[in-house]
């Protein structure tokens, strides 16, 4: 949906209740936990419980602002790390209200855009607004899982699973040399969930290079 003239905004609605749908989730099974220790350990290296709960709330006030025309961290690469770092210490209820009321928050400014032509300013790319809705599920989505609180890629919404199995599947290849064009037989045949954790990098199979997309 990356051409203006072209914008289905019933899609557009669609991948902003489906959003919607993946941010509800989050939300309840944090609030559903009690007594989390937010210094726990999580499935990426060196980030806590509280440093992804912290990412995933700053990643949507993030979206708020690309939604607004704005560049997506106020100071680039240097904010988004420092506002992580500043907000992984606090205590779960503190961590799990930022990331509930946030969540809310991106719905809310989606439902409210009229215009979807344009630009969003990320910090890597410049991308079609058109794409924040499905861009920001992504985030929620895999970090859901990076939380290692029994929230894993079996339970990701199958919609989601084969969309972003097609979209790795061909960046993957893209990156390949001439002639190598399918994803190496061990990996296809996993199931698609497994597939899709290996191609986004959280998932070893062994005897195979890591995908190298993320």
């Amino acid at each position: 949906m990356s051409d203006d003239a072209a914008i289905d905004l019933e899609a557009v609605a669609r991948d902003i209740d489906a959003l919607d749908g993946s941010q509800q989730r989050l939300t309840e099974h944090l609030q559903a936990m009690a007594g989390v220790d937010p210094a726990t350990p999580t499935d990426l290296p060196e980030w806590t419980l509280g440093h992804v709960m912290t990412h995933i709330a700053r990643n949507a006030d993030s979206t708020i602002r690309m939604l607004a025309g704005l560049p997506q961290y106020w100071k680039g690469v240097e904010s988004r790390a420092s506002d992580i770092e500043l907000g992984a210490g606090r205590s779960w209820a503190e961590l799990v209200q930022d990331v509930a009321a946030t969540n809310e928050a991106v719905t809310r400014a989606m439902r409210a855009v009229t215009d979807w032509t344009g630009s969003a300013h990320g910090t890597t790319a410049v991308r079609p607004k058109v794409n924040l809705p499905e861009m920001r599920r992504r985030e929620v989505e895999v970090h859901h899982a990076d939380l290692g609180l029994g929230y894993g890629f079996a339970d990701m919404p199958g919609d989601f699973v084969a969309c972003e199995t097609r979209r790795l599947t061909m960046l993957w290849q893209a990156r390949q040399p001439m002639g190598l064009t399918t994803l190496p037989q061990p990996v296809l045949s996993l199931p698609e969930h497994e597939r899709l954790a290996w191609l986004f990098g959280r998932r070893v199979v062994e005897g195979v290079e890591p995908a190298g997309l993320i």
